[in-house]
């Protein structure tokens, strides 16, 4: 993002690949490994092309070659590192959308309950929204034909109801057992990565980003705005959970915070010459106070904006030890098959710590989150995997360790209330959800007035006593035994869904930072901004200390 006008600094020009993406736990999970048919593997004199044609030509079975071409390419890639992949073209379709901001359809978030299609949101702004279509309407029939059904899937879904802009389709609701009939025209649906910007506590803000988009930066400055017009200077980054995005959307942001030509990040490889990304000038929050909430879910992008943030010393990362994911990928393009991701090089924080965790022979890579639940990291801050040889020091003399991901300055533990049995199973399995859009069915009127007071009238016994009830009728009996903070979160939880149901992701959000330990972690350090001191090393309040 060019603020003011002038040309990029050289540092800030695109490397001397196509496009360089932040692929990231995000990628990782959506893709669950890529697929590559028909993917033409060598040149002519490939001995691996060799192999496969006298096996076509000659072996006893019949056999199809690309299975084996597929098994050749999922056997190199593994060999390398966790994030090269190669990516079908649909699946690059499907990708693509939620990082570029915008798809065309109708605009509604849905699930598929009982074999019937129900509405989870309206997305603002999109033609469902302003035909009145809401949280809990059931589409039974698109275009007069019945989908409900065994058959009804969610491919089946996207393939009915999303289409070119500008075309129609009339959709059945039941809503109150009452069939309506609305003709919806198609348009571009924006699909936002700040989903957040709240006014705390008339002295500081909350923004919470869930993705690294293309129009992420530009979302961010305006929330940043609207903060700043209600006088705030101070401001929480939630990045818990968002596992990346694109590099061009990070790198904005974090200069936003830091001075002219301070380092956010810089990339490196065997073959890929060291490249600098710098504050191009003055940040325009360079003033403001900040601090950055993260967890074991936060990776890449989410990794560079809190490191920059941490070798900078402009304020606390706070919550638990992040992902880890520094790898660069460079997209090549295969004919019409599809791409290939390929790994060229690491992310290095200002300070130079990788990002990158470690991977290879002997580390069980996709089991990271358990092999720090079996040791403790998540309950205990000297349980934190880290390497003496790995220190490295901020220009204020914070130490700060490089063993793969960003260690936060202020540790928060994982709240175990929050994934009891019963509630995990709650969660799981939809039932909460599902409860939820029971509710507001049942309530609506009632629900829709407490919502305007930010669902302060939420917290009460009915609202459990019915979750517990819709539960039971669908297998999940409550705990013989527990405690009142387990019944307290429980309720707290489903009071947030009924919320996100009627008035949408912000109050939803907003609802959420009460009661959360993490956010009021970044409060009270703020609040106590004056007292910050490093000693020995560390980020402490000196009040703290003694």
């Amino acid at each position: 993002m060019n603020t003011n006008g002038k040309s990029l600094t050289p540092s800030w020009q695109p490397l001397a690949y196509a496009v360089i993406l932040i692929i990231g736990v995000y990628i990782g999970l959506q893709t669950g490994g890529g697929s590559s048919k028909g993917l033409q593997m060598g040149g002519p004199r490939s001995a691996l092309n060799g192999v496969l044609d006298r096996v076509e030509q000659t072996y006893v079975d019949p056999i199809v070659r690309e299975e084996l071409e597929q098994i050749a390419l999922d056997a190199v890639l593994k060999k390398l590192d966790p994030h090269s992949l190669f990516i079908s073209a649909e699946e690059l379709a499907a990708l693509a959308e939620p990082m570029e901001g915008n798809f065309e359809g109708i605009g509604v978030e849905f699930i598929i309950q009982r074999d019937t299609l129900v509405v989870v949101a309206a997305i603002p702004g999109g033609p469902s929204e302003k035909a009145g279509i809401r949280a809990g309407d059931r589409v039974l029939t698109v275009d007069s034909v019945p989908i409900s059904g065994p058959g009804l899937t969610n491919q089946r879904v996207m393939k009915l109801l999303k289409g070119p802009r500008n075309t129609t389709v009339v959709v059945g609701l039941d809503r109150a057992d009452t069939l309506k009939q609305v003709l919806l025209r198609r348009d571009r649906i924006p699909i936002h990565s700040v989903v957040c910007a709240a006014n705390l506590d008339d002295e500081r803000g909350y923004i919470k980003v869930i993705r690294f988009a293309q129009n992420t930066a530009d979302e961010f400055e305006l929330a940043m705005e609207t903060l700043e017009e209600q006088g705030l200077r101070e401001v929480i980054v939630d990045l818990r959970g968002n596992g990346g995005g694109y590099l061009n959307a990070v790198v904005p942001m974090v200069e936003s915070f830091l001075e002219t030509d301070d380092l956010v990040v810089y990339t490196e490889g065997e073959h890929v010459p060291r490249r600098t990304y710098k504050a191009r000038q003055n940040g325009r929050w360079k003033d403001w106070d900040i601090a950055v909430l993260v967890d074991e879910s936060s990776a890449s992008a989410s990794e560079i904006f809190a490191g920059a943030i941490q070798d900078h010393d402009r304020g606390p990362v706070i919550g638990r030890r992040t992902f880890g994911k520094g790898l660069v990928q460079e997209e090549f393009s295969i004919s019409s098959l599809g791409a290939l991701r390929l790994t060229v090089a690491r992310f290095y924080t200002p300070t130079g710590r990788a990002i990158q965790r470690p991977y290879g022979e002997n580390v069980d890579y996709g089991d990271d989150f358990f092999a720090r639940y079996e040791r403790g990291e998540l309950f205990h801050e000297d349980s934190i995997a880290k390497a003496d040889s790995l220190m490295y020091l901020t220009p204020a003399g914070k130490v700060v360790h490089g063993a793969g991901g960003i260690t936060p300055d202020v540790f928060v533990a994982l709240d175990t209330i929050r994934w009891s049995g019963y509630l995990s199973d709650l969660s799981w399995s939809g039932t909460l959800r599902d409860a939820a859009f029971a509710y507001v069915n049942t309530n609506r009127a009632e629900v829709e007035r407490q919502a305007v007071n930010a669902g302060a009238g939420l917290k009460n016994e009915a609202l459990l006593n019915f979750l517990i009830a819709y539960a039971q009728t669908e297998g999940i009996p409550p705990p013989l035994e527990w405690t009142a903070d387990e019944r307290r979160e429980l309720t707290d939880r489903m009071a947030a869904q009924v919320i996100r149901n009627v008035a949408g992701e912000k109050a939803y959000y907003t609802y959420l930072t009460r009661d959360d330990d993490v956010v009021e972690r970044a409060v009270y350090w703020l609040k106590n901004k004056s007292q910050m001191a490093i000693i020995d090393g560390r980020l402490t309040l000196q009040q703290e200390s003694h």
